[in-house]
């Protein structure tokens, strides 16, 4: 039995916008039942075109709108929007920050937190900021072609200027695709898994502008190799490395296990807050360099490091916030899941001249549980997880270990509010969160939480 609502298929009707989603959607309310809508923003009166309706929402489409918000602004481009690079940037920068600051403290409500949330800290020049590129390459009028998929869908947009990423990663990313065209190689076809070419991935250091170019191919037998390596390395001084990466699987995942480097260094180099690091293809390193920056200061100082503190560093990668904090710290103990990402955040510590951080294989609970056994005097626990948050065993851990302090770096303000309230049970309580807009035009939202017990 197909339930009733209050709107169907294809009617058209007049509303008013009244909140925006996590999404960045606007919603309106037709008798209580929510409607969602693109490129909407609250306080607008829109024509809409229902597209969609499930028993608790619907989906409609902006036919036009009859009254616009004093907040909405030129899109720079539609493609933005339909690919999901620049879902807010029809929303002026100011309000964009404080629909991330609502965001946060909505959900907090929504726990029964009674938490302050500072004003998000933005920047300056909020496009342009990403110091890292994943571009599909696919098969289109018979030759390789870059650009984004649609949301929801495996629908190629071609794309040369991506707005929010570095303009020099954009230019490379012509020069690499110019290349597979002038020597015949093809883009992936996802439909009939065919085709040599699936990504071309770019890192750019921020500091040093140090440039690495990786092909994610499916097959090692690359036609012209050399001569495409030395096409990139004639157009493009900056490149210190190329290097082909193997993924010749049906599946999503972008990057494939095996690497070959076919010219200079495994790695990439930048700085961050005064260290050096050496990332390779595979390493996580923040994407936007100067508000990572800001979101590392805000930490540390969250910490209140005086240089006589031992801290734990949970999820530590390659060692980005263990080596800001061990130059304001006792000890810093890093642990991570990843062998990988540990080898280099011991080689960064090696590279910086840091002798007093030590790094660890490991799942975190384990970790803790084990220092805890050994006694091990903690005063800080510095927490940055993936989206997906906290595990419960986890938060079991951090009730054994007991610091009385925590610092809580999140990527994911559903996910902060469920483990703030999880933590809250072992009497930790936090005084405020700081968002920092890593992410300008999009609707990620990152935030620094300290706790104390």
């Amino acid at each position: 039995m197909v339930a009733k609502t209050p709107v169907v298929k294809n009617q058209e009707l007049e509303v008013e916008i009244e909140d925006l989603t996590y999404q960045g959607m606007g919603v309106a309310k037709v008798a209580g039942y929510p409607l969602f809508i693109e490129d909407t923003l609250p306080g607008e009166k829109a024509l809409v075109h229902v597209l969609k309706t499930e028993k608790q929402y619907g989906f409609a489409k902006l036919k036009k709108l009859e009254r616009t918000s004093p907040d909405r602004v030129d899109a720079v481009d539609h493609t933005y929007t339909q690919t999901g690079i620049a879902p807010l940037q029809h929303l002026a920068y100011p309000a964009q920050l404080k629909f991330k600051q609502h965001q946060i403290q909505e959900l907090f409500k929504k726990q029964g937190l009674d938490i302050p949330v500072r004003p998000t800290l933005g920047m300056d020049h909020p496009t342009g900021y990403r110091n890292k590129a994943q571009i599909p390459v696919r098969q289109i009028n018979g030759q390789a072609t870059t650009g984004f998929f649609k949301r929801r869908s495996h629908d190629m947009v071609p794309l040369e200027d991506f707005y929010i990423q570095d303009p020099k990663i954009d230019a490379a990313v012509i020069v690499v695709r110019d290349l597979l065209r002038k020597y015949g190689l093809t883009g992936y076809d996802e439909a009939h898994n065919t085709g040599l070419v699936r990504h071309i991935m770019v890192r750019r250091g921020f500091y040093t502008h140090e440039m690495m170019i990786v092909l994610v191919v499916t097959s090692w037998a690359v036609p012209h190799q050399d001569d495409i390596v030395a096409g990139i390395q004639q157009a493009l001084p900056e490149v210190t490395s190329i290097m082909l990466n193997l993924n010749d699987k049906r599946t999503n995942v972008i990057m494939g296990k095996k690497t070959r480097l076919l010219a200079g260094h495994s790695y990439l180099t930048d700085k961050l807050l005064g260290n050096t690091f050496q990332i390779s293809p595979v390493s996580f390193y923040q994407v936007n360099p100067t508000q990572t920056e800001v979101l590392y200061s805000q930490a540390i100082e969250a910490a209140g490091l005086t240089g006589q503190e031992t801290v734990i560093d949970a999820y530590s990668g390659i060692g980005t916030i263990s080596l800001a904090m061990a130059k304001h710290a006792k000890q810093v103990y890093g642990v991570e899941i990843v062998p990988e990402a540990v080898a280099d955040a011991r080689d960064n510590a090696k590279l910086n001249g840091l002798t007093n951080v030590t790094f660890t294989v490991g799942k975190a609970e384990d970790a803790m549980q084990s220092w805890r056994d050994q006694k091990l005097p903690v005063d800080v626990l510095m927490v940055d997880p993936p989206r997906k948050g906290l595990a419960k065993e986890f938060i079991d851990a951090v009730g054994v270990l007991l610091p009385p302090k925590m610092v809580y770096v999140s990527c994911n303000p559903a996910t902060l509010a469920r483990d703030l309230k999880a933590l809250a049970a072992f009497g930790y309580h936090a005084k405020q969160t700081q968002p920092v807009d890593m992410f300008p035009q999009t609707t990620s939202i990152e935030s620094v939480t300290v706790l104390d017990r």
